[in-house]
């Protein structure tokens, strides 16, 4: 029992100083790129939405760890996969990577240029309460769905079944829905409206997603087609 137990905690250790590297990597590149683009560091809502994003990244990561240590790997080497869809190899990266750094760097040239009118205080508060919204409704998602995978694969090796609890009660994609929440505050939270432009293709892109990772799982995962009967919205309640 003791020697299984350092593994685990060896295992844990591991675990929480990838944790930490991500962590870092998600404040600091996202800092970069909207800092360098805006010229200067005085920006107060950017560094309230990146401490956000920063720390609801970790927060929900060491509840993955802990609830469900394996899903890190997972995500982590998911795009790697071979049984990874093709086309989420391609819109996995514009999504979740690509897409945001765009949103970001308009966000920066538009403070830096003065494009956007100002935005009242209390439409920024309002923006900031919807991203924190939308992050505890991914968070959510990933501590409830131990196959919450980075990519579109059906997990045999990880024997991956229907997830019906949490959020996914009231929506067939939380992890979406609570993203696309976020990215339509960003701009408001951060008063430049013209990195809306970046983020209605974002969305696009998210709906073309959401779209093929629903027909996949009703082809190729047991119980998921009765479950779209018990839970007819993807993204949004009462709407699609």
């Amino acid at each position: 029992m003791n020697n299984q137990a350092g593994v685990v905690g060896s295992a844990g250790k591991v675990g929480m100083w990838r944790i930490l590297v991500v962590t870092v990597f998600m404040f600091f590149v996202p800092a970069a790129v909207l800092f360098a683009a805006a010229g200067t560091l005085r920006w107060p809502t950017a560094w309230a939405y990146l401490g956000l994003t920063a720390l609801f990244g970790l927060v929900s990561r060491i509840l993955a760890l802990q609830k469900n240590p394996d899903l890190l790997t997972e995500r982590a080497e998911g795009l790697g996969k071979e049984d990874t869809a093709d086309w989420d190899k391609v819109l996995m990266p514009l999504t979740a990577i690509a897409g945001p750094m765009v949103m970001l760097m308009v966000a920066g040239l538009d403070k830096r240029f003065s494009w956007s009118e100002p935005v009242p205080a209390c439409l920024m508060v309002a923006a900031l309460l919807v991203v924190i919204l939308g992050c505890l409704v991914g968070t959510g998602a990933t501590v409830v769905n131990r196959y919450f995978s980075a990519v579109v694969r059906i997990q045999q090796d990880r024997g991956q079944t229907v997830v019906d609890v949490g959020p996914y009660r009231a929506v067939r994609h939380p992890g979406y829905a609570g993203a696309v929440a976020a990215y339509l505050a960003t701009p408001f939270l951060l008063g430049a409206l013209w990195a809306l432009v970046p983020v209605f293709v974002i969305i696009g892109l998210i709906v073309v997603r959401t779209s093929l990772e629903d027909r996949t799982l009703r082809r190729e995962l047991p119980g998921y087609a009765e479950y779209t009967r018990r839970v007819r919205y993807r993204l949004f309640p009462g709407v699609w």
